[in-house]
């Protein structure tokens, strides 16, 4: 019987039949000590720096009656990538390789902007809709098309960051399965292979946190 190629990144610790993998998702939270040393290392220096270098440009990215939500993004930025490289520990749980996980980060996020804009400003919400210098023709179609992409923004969000997640790792078991049936010669070429995938993962687990953390940005400044 052939066995679910995804079934590897399903939950399988639990004692007393209560899931135990979800709690890697906050194993991140315990870095977070680290910034309070009195001497901080040179990891805590470079996190501080990136830390205020994504204020900055999100900063610059919202509108001026919206920029104190850069604490909201950056923790956003700050909970996503730390998830992302404790995933690619070996027996860590990839919590943000399921759209449970990355579901209930964007929905939560889109349904408070929409609440927010519709109840706040109605009227450039509408004013949305329809883009600027649109015929008279094609505004029907407009509002059609700019509600379907603002309606599908949460789930774009989620399967962007969980489809790239679990593509990586997915390859990397696939090749790690071939081990065992393959010549010493040839196992040099998958460990090799396996270490650049894995640099290769790195970047990606810090794109993805970046992008969804600007879209987000993105989105809150169409807010005014």
């Amino acid at each position: 019987m052939m066995t679910n190629l995804f079934s590897v990144f399903d939950p399988s610790s639990s004692i007393f039949n209560f899931s135990l993998n979800w709690m890697s998702t906050f194993l991140g939270f315990l870095f977070l000590p680290y910034i309070y040393w009195a001497s901080s290392s040179r990891w805590s220096l470079l996190w501080s720096k990136l830390i205020e270098t994504l204020h900055k440009e999100f900063k610059s990215l919202l509108q001026p009656s919206h920029v104190g939500s850069t604490l909201l993004f950056v923790s956003l930025f700050s909970f996503i990538v730390f998830n992302n490289f404790l995933g690619l520990l070996p027996y860590v749980f990839t919590s943000s390789s399921h759209m449970v996980f990355t579901f209930s980060l964007s929905l939560p996020l889109w349904l408070t902007l929409m609440l927010f804009g519709w109840i706040n400003h109605t009227k450039n919400m509408f004013a949305h809709l329809i883009p600027q210098g649109t015929p008279v023709v094609l505004m029907p179609f407009m509002v059609l098309i700019e509600t379907i992409s603002n309606v599908i923004r949460p789930g774009t969000l989620a399967i962007r960051l969980a489809a790239n997640m679990i593509a990586g790792h997915l390859l990397l078991t696939l090749l790690s399965s071939t081990g065992p049936s393959l010549s010493l010669s040839i196992l040099s070429i998958l460990i090799f292979s396996q270490i650049l995938l894995l640099i290769l993962e790195s970047a990606v687990a810090i794109i993805q946190s970046y992008v969804f953390a600007v879209l987000s940005t993105l989105y809150t400044s169409e807010i005014n």
